[in-house]
């Protein structure tokens, strides 16, 4: 079981110490999500109850790549992954320069998060179709994994074409979201996948279930597939193992959601000491009770 930190709604100037943190502390991977702008959405948030998003004006959305290329100048091991990139929300060649140069730059520590997204507006301001949003990242991925690999590609109304930097070896793509669109691009185009949500495990088992049964529809196995979950679930050593028997290779944590009163009382809440305190606990009781 590998554990990512979430570090999303933190504000930019903490994701420098939090990647020396979480690398220090034995995290696998810092993730964070991607939006381009807040407004007055029209769009439903598909994850709340009321349709509202859950933050407002003053959350900090910094950009992924930016971001993560500070974060791989201050750390070694750690890796990096957006949760996740809304790609069809831009055009196919901006999206395979920012990833390679990103993965070539933190020495191929870049793990490529995708999906659709939910944002209509998002979309309509980076003028690209919101409704054929599915239907152009299945042909977008193939043709990033060419472009990454230094191939050249031939792109409708372009000359053949090729971009540089490259990293060395493939970006892993993991893709998000647990519709069955989701779940099919995944099982067919993807080396993982992300969970867009917190799940019980009786929500979780019915996506293992529909995961197992594309993967095998396209001659795939889920022992050879990556599986990253956030999970409802009390952080224990224990209960990660139970779930990593279930095929779950990795899942998402953030301990500052569970700090304790006196963790609060003494760091003040939301602020750089009191999540690398509670990353210092988790990782003390939860990563180094878990098998090497």
């Amino acid at each position: 079981m590998r554990f990512w930190l979430g570090a999303s709604f933190s504000d930019t100037d903490q994701f420098t110490e939090l990647a020396r943190a979480a690398e220090r502390c034995g995290f696998d991977t810092l993730t964070l999500s991607d939006h381009l702008f807040y407004a007055d959405f029209a769009s439903p948030y598909p994850y709340s109850r009321s349709g509202r998003p859950r933050w407002d004006a003053r959350t900090h959305w910094p950009d992924v790549w930016v971001t993560i290329g500070a974060m791989a100048a201050v750390t070694s091991t750690l890796r990096f992954a957006p949760n996740v990139y809304i790609a069809p929300a831009r055009d196919l060649c901006t999206v395979a320069k920012q990833v390679s140069t990103a993965a070539v730059l933190s020495r191929e520590r870049v793990t490529f998060g995708v999906g659709v997204g939910w944002c209509k507006e998002e979309f309509t301001a980076t003028g690209q179709d919101f409704h054929t949003r599915g239907k152009r990242l299945d042909a977008m991925l193939p043709a990033l994994r060419a472009l990454w690999s230094g191939e050249t590609v031939t792109l409708d109304g372009l000359p053949p074409l090729s971009i540089s930097p490259t990293p060395s070896g493939p970006i892993p793509v993991y893709v998000g979201g647990d519709s069955e669109a989701a779940l099919r691009r995944a099982a067919r185009l993807g080396d993982g996948w992300i969970g867009n949500r917190i799940y019980t495990e009786e929500q979780l088992d019915e996506v293992l279930d529909a995961l197992r049964g594309h993967l095998e529809a396209n001659g795939r196995s889920i022992g050879e597939f990556e599986i990253i979950a956030p999970l409802a679930v009390l952080p224990e050593a224990e209960t990660y193992r139970h779930f990593a028997a279930k095929g779950v290779t990795g899942t998402l944590a953030a301990p500052w959601w569970l700090a304790t009163p006196e963790e609060k009382s003494r760091y003040g809440e939301g602020t750089l000491e009191l999540k690398i305190a509670t990353m210092e606990r988790f990782a003390e009781e939860v990563i180094a009770k878990m098998p090497a």
